[in-house]
């Protein structure tokens, strides 16, 4: 699932700062897996070191002056379907260009990260990024969207698609005794939010583990609360799960479920990197596996890797009902493609599809 490692990728820098640019071009072209081809001042000046350099992924600062990097995304990626990761403070604008098309992004570093610790971070999010599928499509529908507002995502969200009705008690599983998992890493933000906008208000207790840097858990969860119709925030440590919410995995700590009774929390707690990800989807799953004795869902998306796949697998053997996203949908078919490969998917499903195929076996048990 990884590039040939004997190609160097070839990396354009975009950043208005000079001293950003500097510190950027000069950190990554000490890996040696990296060729920093060139470095953009602007919008404009990027669109031209685009067609003449060819770079395989960019990097962004998502606030620039003139056309700032969200507008930037939307004009270029149509044309151009670059991979596209982006440097940005801890800031909200930093979704709208997740879902403008960006892959992936990294924190710029601050007092509480060292500069080595970023790049290695921006780093290893190239590597990941180089093997990203940018679908022209589905940028020309999010931009479409996008065009159908006036109101920045990030402020005010679009009204979400209509969420089917309400569950309420289904003949197929019993719905207030059902727990669901999901996990995903790049590209996550914007799949997970697409199957989340399908579920209707009354949708079994969920736990999401997404790959995200400390600080933006919370804010994603904010986003994911305005557009989705079950109430959706970040866990903290014994919360309970139940009907109609979706908890969040806070960045940097590990989240398991944990059985009291009839009842089921979520552990959120420091620990070590499980799979090489805190939090891990992994983590989740294999608690799930093993505390949870009511019926369950597994869905593991989009991301490079392996997290959660060995975990998948426990809870179908322990009797969960397990979903992958297919390859075609996946920005990265790392984490689906290993859960696939070794029996832990029941079903595949493209990203719009995964809700209906939840829904479906919520409803009848099949």
């Amino acid at each position: 699932m990884l590039p040939n490692q004997q190609k160097k990728i070839r990396v354009l820098v975009v950043d208005d700062s000079a001293v950003a640019r500097a510190f950027l071009t000069k950190g990554l072209a000490a890996y040696p897996n990296i060729e920093v081809v060139g470095y953009a001042i602007n919008a404009l000046d990027a669109k031209t070191k685009i067609l003449r350099l060819h770079p395989d992924v960019m990097t962004l600062d998502v606030e620039m002056p003139g056309t700032n990097g969200i507008d930037f995304l939307r004009q270029l990626l149509p044309e151009h379907p670059l991979p596209v990761i982006l440097v940005s403070s801890l800031n909200l604008r930093v979704f709208d260009a997740l879902a403008a098309g960006a892959v992936d992004f990294v924190r710029k570093p601050d007092g509480a990260e060292s500069r080595e610790s970023f790049l290695r971070s921006l780093s290893q999010k190239i590597v990941v990024a180089s093997c990203a599928k940018v679908s022209p499509c589905r940028i020309h529908a999010a931009q479409s969207a996008a065009a159908s507002t006036t109101v920045s995502a990030s402020s005010a969200p679009a009204a979400p698609i209509a969420p089917p009705a309400a569950l309420g008690h289904s003949g197929g599983v019993n719905l207030d005794h059902t727990i669901i998992g999901l996990g995903a890493s790049t590209g996550g933000t914007e799949a997970t939010l697409e199957v989340l906008k399908r579920l209707p208000a009354d949708i079994p207790g969920m736990v999401i583990v997404q790959h995200m840097p400390p600080g933006f858990t919370g804010m994603y969860a904010q986003r994911l609360n305005k557009i989705c119709a079950m109430e959706v925030r970040e866990a903290k440590n014994g919360d309970e799960i139940h009907r109609g919410l979706a908890l969040v995995a806070p960045a940097d700590l590990q989240a398991r479920v944990v059985r009291m009774g009839s009842r089921y929390t979520l552990a959120c707690q420091p620990g070590e990197k499980v799979s090489g990800h805190r939090p891990s989807v992994d983590a989740l799953f294999t608690s799930m596996a093993s505390q949870v004795k009511c019926h369950m869902v597994g869905i593991i998306m989009t991301g490079m890797g392996r997290d959660g796949a060995s975990g998948l697998l426990e809870m179908r053997k322990a009797g969960a009902y397990t979903i992958g996203q297919d390859k075609d949908s996946c920005v990265v078919y790392g984490m689906p493609c290993v859960a696939h490969e070794i029996g832990a998917v029941a079903v595949q499903a493209s990203c719009d599809n995964i809700a209906a195929v939840l829904m479906q076996h919520l409803k009848t048990g099949k």
